[in-house]
């Protein structure tokens, strides 16, 4: 029997431009260049350079041709900087934007970092187009695979914790998916159950798929136990192939990585090009903060196209209308990526201003002691933004500093209790578990109970375990690994 049920619901609904916004918010400054090439390439109404005062940019209203878009949400909705901050603060901000001209030289000093493919993998993810639940839960994903870049723990498991550390409800199913998503990243390989499951991957990511790959690929799927025991005869008879194609195939499954996240680690890590999306200097123990200049080009709307959308609607034909309408849609496309783009901006130097003044102590010494315990709900409560916001901004964001060019997820940490009351920096905890191994005798170096001793004298009432997790975090590996003779 059918029945008509009466439910009320409240959902959040964002606009398009908020998305998109959303979406801007977590590209650092060479992936948001990438991201401005592409939006000129499928955008002919967006162009580089300045606008002048002759360009009309919002004078594309027509009022015959000013009907609905046949899908509402395309309609443009009003998404000021002014619903993030009060306009005197924004004022401020702009004039701190770091805008050169493009023949100026750029300050920006680029470098070379070491990068974990947990941060390969977040830079990856904040280019698919997934809304902010998704990309939680994603995000939550590759957090969880090992240091071989295995997803080893079951997903109901996950289920639950994402319910209880996140409020996020989802299931398996959904988590397979979005696993799929993370399977298809680099390094190939990364985001698998099993070796099994790696070798998989990597063989179906092989461009040219030969005879050779087809063969290798069938052996890993379906005779998987034979090939580990080196039972190559019985593999040989299965697949009715001679000793030479067998070794081709067996050196073609030898060449995949079993261990694809254990390639980016010390000795073998990946470098690449960083370049820093903020500034903060000292002078004369002010400091200044200024938004790399590439994260706010110079783009306008096209007075060609504003041009063509005049003339289109002079006429009264179908097809002039139908071209009208193309043309606005265009047109108005580019203004919102350019409100966007400056809305990221403001967004960006805003929560930056928030962090430097609440870690002020470490921008002015550079001692990772003054670091102050802080959290993304800390910083969010002090801009009046999300807490998703915020992560956004802190994720693969680099802040350039006198002492060094940081990510700038690095200044959040939890806080410890010490046994003063006094409330510390996890980060803080961890330098001196750093400058204790530094220090130590290499020929007995310290366990990680004598660790847990030495904190405990110092005030830092932590479980070995703990300890242990910070270690390891910190990438240094048991005292036996670290003895030498």
């Amino acid at each position: 029997m059918l029945r008509q049920i009466q439910s009320q619901k409240l959902l959040q609904k964002l606009s398009p431009q908020q998305i998109q916004l959303m979406k801007l918010l977590q590209l650092p400054t060479i992936a948001l260049e990438q991201r401005i090439k592409e939006e000129m390439e499928i955008n002919p109404a967006l162009e580089e350079g300045a606008e002048t005062d002759d360009e009309p940019v919002d004078e594309f209203e027509n009022e015959e041709y000013d009907e609905p878009v046949k899908d509402e949400d395309n309609q443009r909705e009003d998404f000021n900087i002014s619903d993030y901050m009060d306009d005197d603060e924004g004022a401020s901000y702009k004039l701190k934007a770091n805008n050169v001209s493009p023949d100026e030289e750029r300050k920006e000093i680029p470098f070379s970092v070491g990068v974990t493919f947990q941060d390969m993998l977040e830079s990856q993810l904040g280019m698919k187009d997934l809304d902010d639940r998704e990309y939680q839960i994603a995000l939550h994903l590759i957090g969880n695979l090992d240091d071989d870049g295995y997803l080893r723990r079951d997903l109901a498991s996950i289920v639950d914790d994402i319910a209880f550390s996140q409020n996020i409800v989802t299931t398996e199913p959904e988590l397979n998916e979005l696993l799929k998503i993370i399977q298809d990243f680099d390094p190939a390989g990364i985001g698998a159950r099993d070796l099994q499951e790696c070798l998989l991957i990597q063989l179906r990511k092989i461009e040219v798929q030969n005879m050779i790959v087809e063969l290798a690929t069938e052996v890993v799927e379906k005779q998987m136990d034979e090939f580990s025991k080196k039972h190559y005869d019985k593999i040989s008879k299965k697949l009715e192939i001679d000793d030479e194609i067998l070794k081709e195939v067996i050196q073609e499954i030898l060449k995949l990585n079993p261990r694809p996240g254990n390639s980016m680690a010390d000795g073998q890590k990946s470098f690449q090009q960083v370049i820093a999306d903020f500034m903060i200097v000292n002078e004369d123990g002010e400091l200044i903060l200024t938004l790399n200049s590439r994260n706010s080009p110079d783009l306008k709307v096209s007075k060609e196209y504003s041009q063509m959308l005049e003339e289109y609607s002079k006429s009264k034909d179908k097809t002039s209308k139908e071209a009208s309408m193309f043309v606005k849609q265009k047109l108005e496309g580019a203004k919102w990526f350019i409100d966007a783009i400056q809305q990221r901006s403001y967004t960006l130097l805003y929560t930056m201003n928030a962090i430097m003044e609440y870690q002020k102590d470490y921008f002015l010494t550079g001692d990772e002691t003054m670091l102050k315990p802080m959290i993304l709900k800390d910083i969010a409560e002090q801009v009046n933004l999300d807490i998703s916001t915020i992560s956004r901004v802190a994720n693969s964001k680099y802040v350039q500093t006198p002492f060094g060019t940081f990510l700038l997820k690095s200044f959040f940490s939890e806080s410890l209790s010490t046994d003063s009351g006094e409330e510390v920096s996890t980060r803080e905890v961890k330098k001196i578990l750093e400058d204790c191994i530094a220090a130590e005798n290499k020929k007995k170096p310290l366990t990680d109970d004598k660790l847990t001793k030495i904190l405990k004298e110092k005030g830092y009432n932590i479980a070995r375990r703990t300890i242990a997790k910070y270690r390891e975090q910190l990438d240094i590996p048991v005292a036996r690994l670290r003895k030498e003779l």
